[in-house]
Formats: C-alpha cells, sequence, structure tokens
C-alpha cells in the first residue's frame, strides 16, 4: 500500500543549523528546568499512549516534546482506517519503550487542532520535537513504513535535538490492587478465529485476515465484527501495490472506466476520503450499464460495510445510489 507519504520532509529545514541549534538549546534548557522541579523521572508503559485536547496540546505536546518525540495520530470514530492504524501505533508505542510517545487527539472534538495543522483528511500522522512540528503520512500505511518513519523522526530527534527518550519503568504500574483488575470474560465461540484476523491485519496478511472472517461468516453469516472485518481486509488487500499517481492518472483520464474508477475510490477511502469515494462511485453507476453498473454497485455496497450503516455519509450515499438507479 502507499498512503499519501508525507514523509519527513520537514526535517530537512528543520535540520537547518541556526533552527536546529536554537531548538536544541530550547529543549536542553527545559529539560534542566525539569530536572530541577524533580521531573523527568521514569515513567509508567501506560503514560507512553495519551489522550491529548485542545486545552492540554501545550504541556502534553509541546512541552513534552522538549524530552522525547512526540507523534500525533488525528482520529475519529467514525474513521474505519483509523480503527486499523491507532492500535497499531499504541503497540509500536509501547514497544519502542519510550523513544516517542504517541499522543491521540480526537478531530471531531479538537476541531482546531485539526485546522491548525492544516489536516485534510484522517487518518493524519505528525510529529513534534522539540517544539517543531514536522508530517510523518496520511492516511493507513503497513507497518514496515511506519517503523522506518519512526526510525528515522528517533533519529532525528538524537542527532539534531539531543532528544534520548524517557524511561520507562515497568513496574510503575504495580500498584493496581488486584481486586480493580475485572474478572476475565468467557471466551466467545468465534474469538480465536477474529483474533488471528485482527492479528493477520496487523501483519499484512490480507488474504490471512479475508479467510479467518470468512470462516467466522460460514457459521454467522450476520456477525458484525467479522462482516465489517472482511470488508477493511479485502480494501486493503486491493489497495495494496496499487501505485496511487497512476491510479488518479487512469481515472481522471477514464471517467467511464469502472476498473479505474473503482481503483480510485478504494484509495479514497483508504486516505479517509469517504464522500470522495462513494461519490465517485454513484457516479460511475450513473455512467455505467449492465454488468459493469452492478460490479460498481456491489462494490459500493461493501465500502458501505466499511465505514458502517449507521454513518450519515453511508445513508446519504445510499439516497444518492438510489436516485441514480431509480
Amino acid at each position: 500500500m502507499q498512503p499519501r507519504n508525507m514523509s519527513m520532509s520537514g526535517v530537512v529545514d528543520l535540520a537547518a543549523v541556526k533552527a536546529a541549534g536554537e531548538a536544541k538549546a530550547k529543549a536542553e534548557q527545559t529539560r534542566a528546568e525539569s530536572a530541577r522541579q524533580g521531573g523527568g523521572g521514569s515513567v509508567a508503559p501506560a503514560s507512553l499512549v495519551i489522550d491529548v485536547d485542545e486545552a492540554g496540546f501545550e504541556s502534553d505536546v509541546l512541552q513534552r516534546s522538549a524530552e522525547v518525540p512526540v507523534v500525533i495520530d488525528f482520529w475519529a470514530e467514525w474513521c474505519e482506517p483509523c480503527k486499523q492504524l491507532s492500535p497499531l501505533l499504541e503497540r509500536l508505542a509501547t514497544e519502542y519503550n519510550g523513544r516517542f510517545v504517541l499522543a491521540k487527539v480526537d478531530v471531531d472534538a479538537n476541531q482546531m487542532l485539526m485546522q491548525q495543522f492544516g489536516i485534510q483528511g484522517i487518518p493524519a500522522v505528525f510529529a513534534v520535537v522539540a517544539g517543531q512540528a514536522l508530517p510523518l503520512f496520511q492516511g493507513a500505511a503497513p507497518e514496515t513504513q511506519i517503523r522506518q518513519t519512526l526510525d528515522q523522526l528517533i533519529q532525528v530527534g538524537e542527532e539534531r535535538f539531543g532528544l534520548t527518550g524517557i524511561v520507562v519503568d515497568p513496574d510503575a504500574a504495580a500498584d493496581v490492587a488486584a481486586d480493580s483488575v475485572p474478572a476475565e470474560v468467557p471466551a466467545g465461540p468465534y474469538d480465536a478465529l477474529l483474533e488471528a484476523a485482527a492479528q493477520a491485519l496487523d501483519a499484512n496478511d490480507f488474504s490471512g485476515a479475508v479467510q479467518s472472517y470468512k470462516s467466522v461468516l460460514a457459521d454467522d453469516p450476520v456477525n458484525t465484527e467479522a462482516k465489517l472485518g472482511l470488508a477493511q481486509a479485502e480494501l486493503l488487500g486491493r489497495v495494496a501495490d496499487l501505485d496511487p499517481q497512476r491510479v488518479r492518472k487512469d481515472a481522471a483520464e477514464n471517467p467511464a472506466d469502472p476498473a479505474a474508477q473503482l481503483a480510485a475510490a478504494d484509495l479514497d477511502l483508504v486516505g479517509g476520503h469517504v464522500e470522495d469515494a462513494f461519490g465517485r462511485l454513484v457516479e460511475a453507476v450513473r455512467r455505467n450499464f449492465g454488468d459493469d453498473r452492478d460490479l460498481v454497485r456491489v462494490r459500493l455496497l461493501e465500502l458501505f460495510e466499511v465505514i458502517g450503516p449507521d454513518d450519515p455519509r453511508v445513508t446519504a450515499a445510499r439516497t444518492a445510489l438510489a436516485r441514480v438507479l431509480f
């Protein structure tokens, strides 16, 4: 999969000698002040992933970025690609063990932050290093690419700003009382298959995920989690090897070609441009007839499953589709 990767383009500007020197000096001053006041100690693993809002952005992100790179995950509850990316970022934050902190920002509740960062679609991932903001990537991305980007971010933080991360104390969370731990929920009949599917998705094994979800649906055709997971896995599998530039070019040059519009719509959805994807396929249904029309219509219904039937954009697109068909 090739998302619209914003990569580390901003790092080149941040690496300018004067700017880097000033930011590094400021970061060192902030760390020294924190140490003088008794801060800068070890943190619990749970502190590596935090929810951030507009009120706490300065302290939770800007000030913290003087000690450790802060990766910002802009997400929303309705964003299905976010539901694949966010857990992966959370797992990597724990795995990297203090080399970076993950700050999660719900764009629906923090519109001002979304506007300030100039975000056009979600999921979108940025970083703040020593008070300096830079874009990382937008849309879903494979784990290997995310790891490479994080490694480069950490390297920049160390070399340009002297950020060596924070110390994580694995025993800091051991103070939770035993009686506060919820009782284990008995495993459901399909939990093992659904867990296998989720692990396959994390590993970018889309065919394996599809097979696991289909196994669940073979016995339980109305299983909501499996239906949603299958639609997501099939979508991610379709876009995995696409060349975005070529797909966009083909779609623009061949507006009546159903295959070109289907590929472009898949990229739209993975990139968080839900309404663009739906609108593109509704228009393709209008332009085509017979088997081609039915092919596009079925794909549109599959994308509705990815977003969920209760989403208002799905409701609007269903209405538009009905107008075209009838």
